[in-house]
């Protein structure tokens, strides 16, 4: 399951997390965020103990939201040892999330 986060836990959850973690930046009021969010909750479970999975509403997030620089959603940024180690934009196919992934676990 997703853990959601926000700016005041984004540091704790993401940045000093000892695995591969995939950030969900999405909006409630977006849709393809919300198209997206099976595939995200899909590759949660799948990837459990490889990968950590987070969701960062950018409504409740601004400041970490505007750190990474995030113009659109959704925005899906892969983070590894603190650092972003790939980002996608847009809703894609879960195999296309899934092979960015792989590359980094």
């Amino acid at each position: 399951m997703a853990i959601n986060v926000t700016d005041a836990n984004f540091e704790q959850e993401v940045l000093k997390s000892d695995i591969p973690v995939l950030v969900d930046f999405w909006a409630e009021w977006c849709m393809p965020c919300n198209m997206v969010a099976p595939t995200v909750e899909a590759i949660a479970k799948e990837y459990e103990g490889r990968v950590k999975v987070c969701k960062l509403n950018v409504d409740e997030g601004p400041k970490t939201s505007a750190t990474y620089g995030v113009m659109s959603i959704p925005t899906l940024a892969l983070f590894k040892n603190g650092e972003i180690v790939d980002k996608v934009i847009g809703v894609l196919p879960k195999s296309e999330l899934e092979t960015a992934i792989k590359s980094h676990i």
